[in-house]
């Protein structure tokens, strides 16, 4: 089959188009053909090295499709089903073996196979940032940075069906658009406005009850000084780079805040967690209650030009990559 190899930690141009053996479907495994695969900031870090992973491996962490076999002792998938995934490696590829207790199936009749994988990680990412690390509750007001992102725009719209009030930051005017149809109450141009200012202005002075940053480096500080007393920052991602270390004490003199990182590994430790995120999603997607928004289709051969796109900040919404 053929699969996207990194032979060694690098840019974008280390991603490899390569022939790749494929082993049967080993105990509890199913087999699937992939339909699409998602693309997602952590495959840029593990293409990097700043996830060190060894090498060579496949990249990809998610992907949907049709199951073609099952190893032995999976009994809840046949082949004929479909399922999709989110946190098992090697996606960037035409097939791939994944631990059933990771899959989870979904109707394709109602969720197209491509829509499938491209939730999967962002959608769970932003159902437990709104629903598990700070549950927004309505009459809460939330700021959400890169809200024309993948997982902002679906987070913006998660954050509106749990009654907030949403304040997205972007850097054009047509991200702005997005951020606006998937919810955004107000959008920050972050390129013309101050974020802090504007987010001190649009409440009143007295800030907003969690930030969720996914941007890292350039934002950490002024996160910190749009919460209120007692505000949690949320940071989960670092797009600009990693935050330097930071003084505890600085929590105190701004309001004895919280911070957190989470990452969606934790939020699905169990089978029962994993369903309930997933199972959401394909149902508010089914009923037409969430839109996800595919920024960029990519032929799988052309991984290297997503990862460029991706990191190049030119996207919104979810890129995919079609074997």
């Amino acid at each position: 089959m053929k699969a996207i190899r990194v032979n060694e930690h690098g840019g974008p141009e280390v991603l490899s188009y390569e022939d790749v053996e494929l082993p049967d479907p080993g105990p509890g495994e199913a087999r699937i053909r992939l339909a699409a695969a998602g693309v997602n900031y952590i495959d840029t870090y593990q293409r990097t090295g700043l996830y060190p992973k060894e090498t060579p491996f496949t990249l990809g962490l998610e992907g949907a499709g049709e199951v073609e076999s099952v190893g032995e002792g999976v009994e809840e998938f046949s082949p004929g089903d479909y399922g999709a995934f989110a946190m098992a490696p090697g996606a960037y590829a035409e097939y791939v073996n994944v631990p059933a207790d990771q899959l989870v199936p979904f109707n394709v009749t109602l969720v197209e196979a491509r829509m499938a994988a491209a939730v999967m990680l962002q959608g769970m990412t932003a159902h437990y940032l709104s629903h598990s690390t700070f549950p927004l509750e309505e009459g809460q007001t939330a700021l959400v940075h890169a809200a024309a992102g993948g997982v902002g725009l679906l987070l913006c719209q998660m954050a509106k069906m749990r009654g907030a009030t949403v304040i997205g930051t972007v850097g054009t005017e047509e991200k702005a658009k997005l951020a606006r149809e998937a919810g955004a109450d107000e959008v920050i141009l972050y390129t013309r406005q101050d974020f802090v200012e504007e987010t001190r202005r649009l409440t009143d002075g007295e800030g907003v009850h969690v930030v969720y940053d996914s941007v890292g480096k350039d934002t950490f500080d002024g996160s910190l000084d749009c919460l209120r007393p007692r505000g949690y920052l949320v940071l989960f991602g670092a797009s600009s780079g990693p935050v330097p270390p930071v003084d505890l004490q600085v929590l105190n003199q701004k309001g004895g805040l919280y911070v957190t990182r989470p990452s969606l590994g934790q939020y699905t430790a169990t089978r029962e967690e994993l369903l309930w995120r997933a199972e959401s999603l394909f149902s508010w997607m089914g009923s037409g209650n969430l839109n996800v928004r595919i920024g960029g289709t990519y032929n799988l051969a052309d991984a290297a030009q997503a990862h460029r796109d991706l990191e190049g900040r030119k996207t919104t919404g979810k890129l995919i990559l079609i074997p």
